[in-house]
């Protein structure tokens, strides 16, 4: 009954769903870039998850981003306002955080959605 899809890290998948609700999570696939740049590539690897799993960006319900230089955040905010896009009918609750990340990933993402 629960569906998961393998990512590439031992331990965990990047995604999982059950029933109407779908759970993912990215990083950047480039860590060489920016704050600005590595969310924008980890939202699209949001996207494309949650596609796989029957939903999309206008479904998100909660995101988390954990964010390692917080005086980047604008950066951030940046990247997921073009991302998400103007229609505030698709605008999930979200909350950053400022947290110690592995490497040079500089953003983190986590979102749980709905499956129309």
């Amino acid at each position: 009954m629960i569906e998961r899809v393998a990512g590439i890290y031992k331990g965990r998948n990047k995604s999982s769903a059950y029933k109407d609700l779908v759970f993912s999570v990215a990083t950047s696939p480039n860590t060489d870039v920016g704050t600005k740049e590595q969310t924008r590539q980890a939202l699209e690897v949001i996207s494309e998850n949650l596609n796989e799993l029957g939903s999309s960006k206008e479904n998100i319900l909660s995101a988390q981003v954990f964010i390692a230089r917080m005086n980047e955040k604008s950066q951030m905010d940046e990247a997921w306002c073009s991302w998400i896009g103007d229609n505030q009918a698709n605008w999930p609750q979200r909350a950053c955080l400022g947290v110690e990340l592995e490497g040079d990933v500089l953003v983190e993402v986590t979102v749980v959605a709905v499956r129309p």
